[in-house]
């Protein structure tokens, strides 16, 4: 693999690029938690829960997102010790992966936790939802970047029963919540018939308590947004069709990478499914040769159907005739 020289920005070193070709198609692509991976770059991958510069600001986002839509947090009755399970696995988890900002001690089912980056301190008990500020799944998602998801185990399949997504790309956690894994993704073309979904599914099921493994996923966007929800489809939708005439369409256009962590939660047997949004402009791509060329022709080769459902058909072209140009 040939690096780049020179010194780059965190925003670009530590990028999840996500093409070891120059073509793509589905698949499951897991692998091990906190395996590093060396790119053009740098790297990225030794942590599950990454804390960026956009901490802070993301938090904020987020926090402004449910209380403009209080149906991106679901939680079904029967998850609730789930989540609880989650908070046990990720505090403890943050301050190991970040001691020098975070700090996680339990004595008993009496947790302290301390948040320098918020300037937090708080002490709480495993369990009891008053001991919170807010609701737990609520209080997790203002901890970690992260969008959260939670499966349950049951009919030999799982089923969404629980998350907080905020930062969705062209989904609805309010729509999806209640339903199969099968069934939320449904409208994917080409997993069913390729059978990666089902595959997918066999593999979480056997996933044992403590397993952690990470797999990405990728769009793109148009300007530095998070929040591609459906039920923001209006405020966004439009750039689509107006971006590939845009003259700052480099500097506007963003290839969004999900880093999926899928966590066995070792008390609740719930799987735990993390999603952490990255966005990188063209022109902070083009600055990694090797990655404008590969970028350049995935966007050409894609298939159609797949370019529809990423909804990058629109902008596609001009995208990649202004990375091979470079």
């Amino acid at each position: 693999m040939k690096r780049q020289t020179g010194v780059l920005p965190e925003r670009i070193a530590c990028f999840p690029f996500p093409f070891s070709k120059d073509s793509y198609r589905y698949s499951a692509n897991v692998e091990p938690a906190r395996k590093p991976v060396q790119t053009e770059a740098g790297s990225w991958g030794i942590r599950v829960l990454d804390v960026d510069e956009h901490y802070l600001a993301e938090l904020r986002e987020r926090e402004a997102v449910l209380n403009r839509d209080s149906s991106r947090l679901q939680v079904l009755p029967h998850m609730q010790s789930a989540v609880w399970d989650a908070i046990a696995t990720l505090l403890p988890l943050l301050a190991e992966e970040q001691p020098e900002s975070f700090s996680f001690i339990r004595e008993g089912n009496t947790c302290t936790w301390r948040n320098a980056l918020q300037g937090l301190e708080l002490e709480f008990t495993l369990g009891d939802d008053a001991t919170l500020p807010t609701t737990p799944l609520r209080f997790l998602g203002s901890q970690i970047q992260d969008d959260i998801a939670l499966l349950d185990q049951r009919e030999d399949a799982l089923w969404l029963d629980a998350g907080l997504v905020t930062f969705a790309a062209d989904w609805s956690l309010g729509f999806d919540v209640g339903m199969k894994f099968l069934e939320v993704h449904g409208p994917v073309p080409r997993i069913h018939e390729e059978q990666i979904a089902c595959r997918a599914q066999q593999f979480l099921m056997r996933l044992q308590p403590g397993e952690m493994y990470r797999r990405t996923n990728w769009t793109m966007t148009v300007d530095r947004r998070l929040d591609t929800s459906t039920e923001t489809y209006p405020e966004w939708a439009r750039d689509r069709s107006t971006v590939a005439a845009c003259p700052a369409l480099p500097q506007r256009l963003h290839l969004r990478v999900e880093v999926q962590h899928l966590i066995r939660l070792p008390h609740s047997g719930a799987v735990l499914f993390l999603v952490r949004t990255h966005l990188l402009s063209l022109a902070d791509i083009a600055q990694v040769p090797a990655w404008r060329e590969r970028l350049g022709h995935v966007l050409a080769e894609l298939p159609e159907d797949m370019a529809g459902y990423k909804g990058i058909s629109r902008y596609r072209k001009a995208a990649s005739d202004w990375l091979l140009a470079g």
